[in-house]
């Protein structure tokens, strides 16, 4: 019969505002379940104290100064508490409600993790616990079952406070401490205290059940656990695993120490240990996983039940919290028919004393036995010099010494090492100053002793090594030097200069040329082009065009569009004017327009043979032309009878025409 359907809570409006739909789990504290939030319409997860807690005002008291202090955590791995108060008789947590399963359920389906994974979650419960040990918060019952995963795999952990509330107010009544054995520290067993470092112990333990699939004690009942913990220490890993890591074990052992004072201090320090020794790790080896069949990780408790049902607990985590069945050294009728013992105990304070209180064993007296001892001895020491000398001399311990070949060609060092009876094992290097094909060293040297059939590494010269000069033309400088490097070589010198084509910043060319074969230890010249080089426009104006031509190139310009025009004063062929003009910057291969001039401009001498003189004057004047008067006998009649330049000559403006006047 499903006894959820008979309890009372399922259906019940808690304090008013949660309504009970489900029981997820139920322990030896407490019973969760699931509720829907009326006043904020959400899914919430309900753990409600068992009543005969709530019979002691200390643990009232504590377990609300514990839920007001949980609650003011916040942090994205830490389940928030939303709300405490009272439901009837009991305390009451309202929790946030997580999807997903909790870590004991991942162990018993998987066995064990990959180590990357197994890394990664222990990384964020310490990330969890770092941010409560910085506000004052020891958890005291870290375990798979306190530690919920998202649905996208991220760690969560719940019930900070709880096991402190629940702790103190047993061992002020009763003496005794709480705890899941499993994952107790020594200093809680011993005297009942707890401190961040008691946190990072049961990390260690989780860590080390992730990654083996089993918890490192086990016992038939929970004190030969607890014992263990106390007066034992934690086996590495690798005693399990054998591919493990030696890093994995160092790792685990810090944080599972025995002593306080060999832990890290908090859960903020071992988690630089885990990151260390999660980034030292490759990634083939964070994808291994232990061979543990699925169904047996978690502990040697095997599967848990609900009580009263005999069936398998629902996985609170899927439900936002996970209680564990109490169980005390004397255990209850519950856990016997479940035949587990592993849970969360309840051992009375100092029950196992610290090693250093424990009685020393006492010592049996032993009869005198030295003469026979030492006869013994003596026949030793003959039969083991005897053995001495023959295995030095003639036995397996026989030594040789190492022949010196080095500076000899190939063939004769292996010769020479093989005639003194040992083998040689031929390796290559490259030498600056050994010429190919000659012994560069011996390992062991010359003169080394060396067993009889042993071998010597025998290391011959390659000669110097060759490379070549990569093209690094049109690369920066940053990018050209990389490449250069990663070759073998090294950058030598860096110059720049102007170039028309290569951007500024650009690798021109190196020196030695790309693709030439040099010695490593040569440098390589980079030139970097400072681009384009600027220069000034020369005033070539009056200039011949020859001349002006032969001046623009020689400052690096070109003639660009070239026109002519007539000029009164500059001479034909000569240049007028240059466009940009003198003076002005431009870059090497820019063109510089040129007006080369014509000369002045011709126009026709009109004929004015015939006529008067002032007609003659002012058509001559008109045309643009002087005029200068030459008269005969007085010029009596004023008519023209010449003129110089004649009538249809072709002849600049203000050419003085002179006329001959009769």
């Amino acid at each position: 019969m499903d006894t959820t359907t008979l309890d009372p809570m399922i259906g019940r409006l808690v304090d008013e505002r949660y309504e009970v739909t489900s029981r997820i789990a139920r322990g030896g504290m407490a019973t969760v379940y699931r509720a829907t939030d009326r006043r904020l319409d959400r899914t919430v997860a309900v753990k409600v104290m068992h009543p005969h807690l709530a019979e002691s005002p200390d643990f009232v008291a504590r377990f609300r100064r514990e839920a007001r202090a949980a609650a003011r955590l916040t942090h994205p791995g830490v389940v928030a508490v939303h709300d405490q108060g009272a439901a009837g008789e009991a305390s009451y947590l309202a929790m946030e409600y997580v999807e997903g399963p909790n870590l004991r359920a991942v162990l018993r389906s998987r066995g064990a993790l990959p180590l990357g994974e197994a890394l990664t979650l222990t990384e964020q419960i310490l990330d969890a616990l770092a941010s409560a040990h910085r506000a004052g918060l020891v958890h005291r019952d870290v375990k798979p079952e306190n530690v919920l995963l998202t649905a996208d795999g991220r760690a969560k952990v719940a019930d900070f406070g709880l096991a402190r509330a629940v702790t103190e107010a047993t061992a002020a009544t009763t003496g005794t401490v709480l705890g899941t054995v499993a994952y107790l520290a020594p200093e809680v067993v011993t005297d009942g205290t707890a401190d961040p470092r008691t946190d990072v112990y049961a990390v260690g333990i989780l860590l080390y059940e992730l990654i083996t699939g089993h918890q490192p004690f086990t016992g038939e009942a929970p004190i030969q656990v607890a014992f263990q913990h106390v007066n034992g220490r934690i086996p590495p890993p690798s005693e399990q695993v054998d591919w493990l890591p030696a890093e994995l074990d160092e790792l685990v052992l810090a944080l599972a120490a025995r002593e306080l004072a060999d832990r890290p201090d908090d859960a903020a320090a071992a988690l630089a240990l885990v990151r260390r020794c999660h980034d030292a790790l490759d990634d083939a080896m964070l994808a291994r996983a232990a061979e543990v069949p699925a169904g047996r990780g978690g502990g040697p408790e095997g599967p848990r039940t609900d009580e009263g049902t005999g069936g398998p607990v629902a996985s609170a985590a899927s439900r936002g919290s996970d209680p564990d069945s109490t169980t005390a050294l004397r255990r209850t009728g519950a856990d016997e028919a479940a035949g587990t013992g592993h849970g969360t105990v309840a051992l009375p304070i100092g029950a196992i004393p610290p090693p250093s209180q424990q009685e020393a064993a006492p010592v049996r007296r032993r009869r005198r036995a030295w003469p026979r001892v030492l006869a013994v001895l003596l026949v030793l020491g003959l039969i083991a010099g005897a053995g001495v000398t023959w295995w030095f001399q003639v036995g397996p311990g026989a030594t040789v010494p190492a022949p010196d070949v080095v500076g000899m060609q190939e063939a004769d060092a292996v010769a020479e090492v093989r005639q003194a009876g040992l083998e040689a094992r031929v390796t290559r290097d490259h030498h600056d100053d050994v010429p190919a094909g000659v012994v560069i060293s011996t390992e062991p040297g010359p003169g080394a002793e060396v067993h009889q059939d042993g071998s010597i590494t025998v290391v011959v010269s390659e000669g110097v090594l060759m490379l070549d000069v990569p093209d690094v033309s049109g690369r920066t400088l940053d990018e050209a030097t990389a490449a250069i490097e990663d070759t073998g070589l090294t950058v030598g010198e860096t110059s720049e200069e102007y170039h028309d084509s290569v951007p500024e910043g650009a690798v021109v060319g190196t020196s030695p040329q790309a693709g030439e074969t040099v010695r490593h230890d040569r440098p390589v010249d980079v030139v970097v082009s400072a681009g384009r080089e600027p220069v000034e426009v020369p005033d070539i104006t009056g200039r011949t065009r020859e001349d002006a031509v032969a001046a623009l190139e020689e400052a690096g310009l070109t003639v660009g569009q070239e026109s002519q025009e007539h000029h009164e004063e500059v001479p034909e062929g000569s240049v007028i004017s240059v466009s940009p003009g003198p003076g002005e910057q431009l870059y090497r291969g820019d063109a510089v327009d040129v007006v080369v001039s014509l000369g002045p401009e011709l126009h026709e001498v009109p004929s004015v043979v015939g006529q008067q003189v002032g007609q003659a004057r002012q058509t001559l004047e008109d045309a643009g032309f002087t005029v200068e008067v030459d008269e005969i006998l007085g010029g009596y009649f004023g008519t023209v009878r010449s003129q110089d330049p004649e009538p249809g000559a072709m002849v600049p403006q203000d050419t003085v025409i002179t006329l001959t006047v009769v």
